[in-house]
């Protein structure tokens, strides 16, 4: 055929006069997977000779190459291609209008620069008949005369080269059967090539061989892109040799793939020479294009996996650098907090917020100078303890706006890993639900930002909320200000650790700080100097006699005592609402509403946080204190003592109570203790007269306690916060025994 150059390759690939390159001794044609170790050495040996070159091999583009091959290849392939055997399915003006889809004005002034030479030597050797022997080695011989003539270009400027001759040689043949029946030029080549008769039986006896034959050509292209892939990542300039080294993506791996695809190609080439030269009495050898598909895609698949652990080697650097410089920006001090908040909010140079209250899309810039609040947490918010605070803080806010301590705003940053439409609704419907502001769109918080707000080591959000302050000059100041907001509301503003170590400080064990505004009645029993006595449990027996002890000794002891019932920790609602009903029908005491209740208990979880959090600060600026030094602070500081009592005392289902006045010493006791010394008040009454009321039943507890036999205590620690290494019970003083518990809900 004229299509088919008849020049042979020669029997030796030349570097210089002398080289001549080894080749393995043949051992059967299906063995070829045993020669690849010598045969990639002999690869790499031949690429390596490219180092001695005095001069650098004509600049090739890539990308128009391998364009202009898929193009070809896409045609020949297609299941059309043979449409046209009957004369009539291409016309002029169709083939003028393809022409001039793939040849505009601007591709016509692009040049692939592709140096003819390396073309006319890769055509004689891929299509020479050689392989015609029936020599498998001589199909190695020939893949191995292209790579040397290709050898002083990248690993994937070699593929693309010789893809693109094997391609034109390819479009030749097909482009005058297309053009046959309409260009007189076309029909006289064809005439000579017997085009006419292998069209007419390219649908027939030849449909199965170019069947066989496109399936690898196929193949070979989606290699090719893979390793062009992969040479892109390896000149990356995240890519080091040490990140390759945590990948396949080696030198051995690329040459493996770059040889049996050429390999491959020159099995094509004889297959479509022969298929088109020697038509339907062509013996096509099955195995070898079997053999040759199966390479590709064992190649294809390593390559893959490599590629992608090579790509997410990468992206983790990248992210490492990225989460480095906003770990940076956000963790310094700036001349304002622009900067920073532009790091955490950003989306196409948007308003990247969305004011709640108003119902607007609004821009970072309305915080400039401010003290912000981040608002972390998941979709399911609006029934967490996190939420009703910051709503209670925000309609304070509101109400005053220009006090100091309202010189603040919240933003709120849902963190969901992956976003559907369902979620997204739902996001709506929260965000209308607000007061404050919210980020606009889920995506103005990158990836990147995300996972620094998940960092263990940073701001460790897992699944509850968290309260993130940044001050004014943009540097965060408290990475969860929830148990301090939670403990002392606005006046912990500016909301950083160095506000709650002082607050802390200035505190003293008290009702006050216990019953906080619970109820509208505390203050101006307070006021009042009134004696208030909290109590609980879910023992409806033990809280009629414990009511009506408390009363019949206030009155004797002439003191005024207000009984209010607070619950228990970890409620169960049907439970408690029916005790407050029986408690509220009986006029035993005052009780809160039930959903105080909870929060109640939440801000005695958050006093044991805050103020374990402010006992470590103050070890950590005392160089002379030790670990066992914070377990003695702990244990002999008042305030962190009462605190663990009445989680001790919310943990059980037993009665409890504790009685004092506004900011005076107060008594606590378990229901059983409590109750009994009340009743017998006529053994302490003198003591009252001396001491008085609450310094007089302390007294007498702490007898009763030790005359009291062993008994069973329990308390439930969150695990977000400082967990101590040891607890001493709140009544007997002995260390309690530590136990894990997890707990799917509070019902």
């Amino acid at each position: 055929m004229a299509l088919v150059p008849h020049n042979r390759a020669p029997n030796t690939i030349r570097r210089g006069d002398n080289y001549r390159p080894p080749l393995p001794s043949r051992e059967g044609r299906r063995q070829f997977e045993t020669y690849d170790s010598s045969l990639i050495s002999q690869v790499l040996f031949i690429d390596e000779s490219h180092d001695d070159r005095p001069y650098d091999p004509t600049p090739i583009s890539l990308k128009h190459i391998l364009q202009a091959a898929e193009i070809i290849l896409s045609h020949v392939n297609s299941p059309d291609i043979h449409s046209n055997v009957s004369g009539s399915a291409v016309t002029a003006d169709s083939h003028e209008d393809a022409l001039e889809h793939h040849a505009s004005p601007s591709t016509l002034h692009e040049s692939n620069g592709v140096p003819s030479s390396i073309f006319i030597a890769i055509s004689c050797k891929l299509f020479t008949k050689k392989w015609l022997t029936g020599e498998d080695d001589n199909k190695k011989n020939i893949a191995l005369g292209i790579l040397y003539a290709v050898h002083q270009y990248d690993w994937q400027e070699k593929v693309v080269l010789v893809l693109g001759t094997f391609a034109v040689k390819n479009g030749e043949l097909w482009l005058v059967a297309q053009l046959y029946s309409t260009y007189a030029l076309a029909k006289e080549i064809g005439k000579l090539e017997q085009l006419p008769e292998l069209l007419e039986r390219a649908e027939t006896d030849l449909k199965s061989k170019f069947e066989a034959y496109n399936n690898l050509v196929k193949a070979v292209l989606r290699v090719t892109k893979l390793i062009i892939r992969l040479q892109e990542l390896r000149c990356d300039p995240y890519s080091t040799t040490e990140l390759e080294s945590t990948t396949n993506s080696t030198d051995v791996h690329i040459a493996t793939a770059v040889y049996w695809t050429i390999w491959s190609l020159v099995v094509a080439a004889s297959h479509f020479v022969g298929i088109t030269g020697m038509g339907p009495d062509y013996k096509m050898e099955e195995w070898e294009l079997s053999f040759s598909i199966q390479k590709l895609e064992s190649i294809h698949s390593d390559l893959e996996e490599t590629i992608n652990s090579l790509f997410d080697a990468i992206q983790r650097k990248k992210d490492d650098e990225a989460l480095a410089a906003i770990a940076y920006i956000l963790e310094n001090p700036h001349v304002d907090n622009m900067k920073p908040l532009k790091v955490l909010f950003f989306k196409d140079d948007q308003p990247a917020l969305y004011d709640c209250y108003r119902k607007r899309r609004v821009s970072i810039g309305l915080l400039k100078g401010k003290v912000v609040i981040l608002f972390l947490t998941d979709l399911n918010i609006l029934h967490e303890n996190e939420y009703m605070i910051v709503q209670h803080m925000y309609v304070e806010k509101r109400h005053e706006p220009m006090k100091p301590e309202s010189q603040y705003e919240v933003v709120w940053v849902p963190i969901v890993d992956t976003w559907t439409e369902d979620k997204y609704e739902r996001f709506e419907r929260i965000r209308n639900c607000m007061e404050w502001y919210s980020v606009y769109l889920p995506s103005v918080v990158s990836p990147t930002v995300i996972r620094y707000i998940r960092k263990e080591d940073k701001w460790n959000f897992v699944k509850k909320p968290l309260l993130v302050v940044m001050d004014p000059q943009g540097k965060i100041v408290h990475t969860n200000a929830v148990h301090m907001m939670c403990v002392f509301g606005s006046i912990a503003f500016p909301f950083n650790k160095n506000r709650e170590d002082v607050l802390w400080e200035e505190e003293t064990w008290r009702i006050k700080l216990v019953a906080d505004s619970i109820d509208e009645n505390l203050i101006s029993w307070i006021t009042e100097r009134k004696y208030i006595c909290l109590y609980g449990g879910e023992d409806i027996k033990w809280i009629r006699s414990f009511t009506r002890a408390a009363r019949s000794v206030a009155w004797e002891a002439g003191i005024r005592l207000e009984l209010l019932y607070v619950g228990k920790r970890k409620a169960t609602e049907k439970v408690v609402k029916n005790i407050m009903r029986i408690i509220q029908d009986e006029n035993l005491s005052h009780t809160i509403e039930w959903q105080f209740i909870s929060l109640f208990w939440t801000r005695l979880e958050s006093m044991w946080e805050s103020k374990g959090h402010q006992l470590q600060n103050k070890l950590k600026k005392s160089s002379q204190l030790g670990t066992t030094d914070y377990v003695a602070m702990k244990n002999d500081d008042a305030v962190m003592q009462g605190i663990i009592s009445m989680l001790t005392f919310g943990s059980s289902d037993h009665g409890w109570a504790l009685i004092g006045t506004g900011s005076a010493e107060m008594s606590k006791a378990n229901g059983e203790h409590m109750l009994r010394s009340l009743r017998e008040f006529n053994a302490w009454k003198t003591r009252h007269s001396e001491l008085g009321f609450t310094p007089a039943l302390n007294e007498y507890l702490a007898g009763v306690s030790k005359q009291a036999p062993h008994h069973c205590s329990s308390l439930m620690l969150p695990v977000t916060g400082v967990m101590p290494e040891t607890v001493a019970c709140a009544e007997c003083g002995r260390i309690m025994e530590r136990f894990n518990m997890f707990r799917c809900c509070t019902d």
